[in-house]
């Protein structure tokens, strides 16, 4: 049986169990080092991904990650972050695990090998030609995974995958394979270490660019964040205060006019118009502020 790489044991980790704590995490410490520059590597392949998906999601297409284990949890993590981040629908980002929402918490490791079972969840979706499925294994050879990427790749979504194995079985059935090479775990064979800190980075620069090409972000601010709690309530006073220059009672009564509603605040102010011809005018130019602001002007 041949070993892949991310079960095959690192020399350089062969005595960890024999070391004091401080030397046990330096070493874990090292290893996850090489991680940044494992993503760098595939950065061109990233970016292909990003921009096909970007197309794919201004045509009215939604995005899915599907995976098992660590890394279906990573996809279920990264998808449920974008709504309160970003303003947008929960359905625009979707994860899909192996077991259900339950393997978030509690193992469901046995349901990883059917290959069926990857297909069926991911029609369940209702996918269509618009959609982009990313399959995430850190293997390469989960049958769940490739399942749901087939089952995609079918029904004419644009496919990809971030797994850390060349020439795996996932990176043939893709039309864009993300493979950041980090090499042997710390521990052999526990891809939650350093390949899923390679697919947690990719995964955010993924969501992340995306987001910053349909336009929710301007200069580096969310813009379209949703003050759901406190916290959130104060960055969107401190991001209008930094767009317009209001202080911060003004802008406060600004947000209030609006309903907290930051991208109506920003283009109500710098285009001297009402809160419905900015809302408007945003609708109009699919929430990009600047469009919005220059059609009014």
């Amino acid at each position: 049986m041949s070993i892949s790489i991310t079960e095959q044991e690192n020399p350089r980790t062969a005595e960890i169990d024999k070391l004091p704590t401080l030397e046990a995490i330096r070493l874990i410490n090292d290893e996850d080092k090489t991680v940044a520059f494992a993503v760098e590597k595939v950065l061109p392949e990233i970016t292909e991904t990003i921009d096909r998906i970007v197309e794919r999601v201004q045509s009215g297409g939604r995005l899915f990650y599907v995976g098992t284990g660590t890394s279906g949890r990573l996809g279920v993590l990264d998808a449920s972050e974008i709504p309160p981040t970003f303003g947008v629908s929960y359905d625009l980002v979707q994860g899909v695990i192996a077991g259900g929402y339950d393997a978030l918490y509690k193992a469901s490791e046995a349901s990883e090998d059917d290959r069926e079972a990857g297909a069926k969840d991911i029609k369940k979706r209702g996918l269509n030609v618009k959609d982009t499925v990313i399959g995430i294994a850190a293997s390469g050879r989960t049958p769940y995974t490739i399942g749901a990427v087939e089952y995609a790749k079918s029904m004419g979504c644009f496919t990809a995958c971030i797994t850390c194995v060349p020439y795996s079985e996932i990176t043939l059935t893709v039309e864009s394979a993300i493979v950041p090479v980090v090499g042997a775990e710390v521990i052999a064979g526990s891809s939650r270490m350093k390949a899923g800190t390679a697919q947690k980075m990719i995964l955010n620069m993924i969501s992340t660019a995306v987001m910053i090409r349909l336009g929710y972000v301007k200069g580096n601010r969310m813009t379209n964040v949703k003050s759901s709690n406190v916290k959130l309530k104060e960055r969107s006073v401190r991001i209008l205060m930094s767009e317009t220059n209001l202080d911060e009672a003004a802008a406060q009564n600004l947000l209030n006019q609006t309903n907290g509603d930051l991208r109506v605040s920003i283009v109500m102010h710098k285009a001297n118009v009402n809160r419905e011809t900015a809302k408007n005018s945003l609708a109009e130019n699919e929430f990009v502020i600047e469009k919005a602001i220059e059609q009014i002007k």
